[in-house]
């Protein structure tokens, strides 16, 4: 709720009443963003066109009362446990990057999980917008943020956008000074928060192995790294069949687990999406604490 500025000496007059009154109202107007504001800043930074052709990205949810948008909340995953607290936070838009609505749903009932998070949103007027490979493909984006793990010397797609060859699925690095497995190991631990990574050394390597060239790619690594020539892939997650195959070629992997690999970007986003909204007034962006990987290791 905005406090407004009482002027001392107007409120017993009617007519300074009237006028704060109507200035109230122009600022409770003037409060938020609109949807497709949001929506076109969004689209700014990774157009939906930059997303795979598989994928389902862009404005998911869109509620038929139009309202401002004053707080947004961005996840990895929307989980009921988040919807949750998207609830609790008084959310107006959630920003999840894998897109809940994948798979096509022939109905909106209580039944499953999915549905009922359609059903919240909608019964309570909340956007959902969903970026998932867009933000994989854009400069700045989750692949930039992983491959930032180590240190670069230069990085480039492993897929490169036909448009635009700065941009694409992936990133194949060179690293910058000199690094072996485990300290790249520990690197990556201390970037991503993580307690533990699944390593898979190489044949005939060690944790003494020098390391001079990396892949990543945020999510599941296992077709886009599929045959590219480095010392280390870095990935969320990988069939266990290609994994031996990348050993026996010399090359260690490193799996965070599929959402691990993409969350800590969350942050990141906040701060570009703050700076893209940065003209309109008292935009809470926050993010989720209730999101996390599914798989923990006990």
């Amino acid at each position: 709720m905005f406090n407004l500025y009482k002027p001392s000496g107007c409120i017993s007059n009617v007519q300074n009443r009237a006028k704060v009154c109507s200035n109230y109202q122009v600022i409770r107007k003037m409060a938020g963003v609109a949807l497709s504001v949001v929506v076109e800043k969004l689209n700014e930074f990774a157009p939906e066109n930059l997303a795979e052709k598989w994928d389902n990205v862009g404005l998911l949810i869109e509620p038929f009362t139009k309202r401002n948008v004053n707080k947004i909340l961005l996840t990895n995953d929307l989980t009921e446990n988040v919807m949750s607290e998207a609830m609790a936070r008084g959310s107006d838009m959630i920003i999840s990057y894998h897109p809940p609505i994948f798979a096509p749903l022939k109905r909106i009932t209580q039944k499953s999980w999915k549905e009922r998070i359609v059903s919240i949103c909608l019964e309570n007027k909340i956007a959902l917008y969903s970026p998932h490979t867009s933000w994989d493909s854009v400069t700045n984006g989750v692949n930039d943020w992983l491959a930032s793990a180590l240190p670069l010397a230069s990085a480039q797609p492993v897929l490169e956008n036909l448009s635009n060859p700065s941009i694409g699925a992936g990133r194949l690095c060179v690293i910058q000074g000199e690094l072996t497995l485990g300290a790249a190991i520990d690197r990556i631990k201390a970037y991503t928060k993580l307690k533990d990574l699944k390593v898979a050394v190489a044949v005939n390597r060690n944790l003494e192995s020098p390391i001079r060239t990396f892949a990543v790619c945020a999510g599941s690594g296992t077709s886009v790294l599929k045959g590219v020539k480095a010392d280390l892939y870095i990935t969320g997650e990988m069939f266990h069949h290609d994994v031996l195959d990348a050993n026996h070629q010399n090359i260690h992997v490193i799996l965070l687990n599929h959402s691990n690999s993409e969350r800590g970007y969350l942050p990141i986003f906040r701060e570009i999406l703050r700076n893209m909204l940065k003209d309109y007034q008292a935009i809470q962006i926050d993010v989720s604490e209730q999101d996390a990987d599914p798989l923990q290791t006990y």
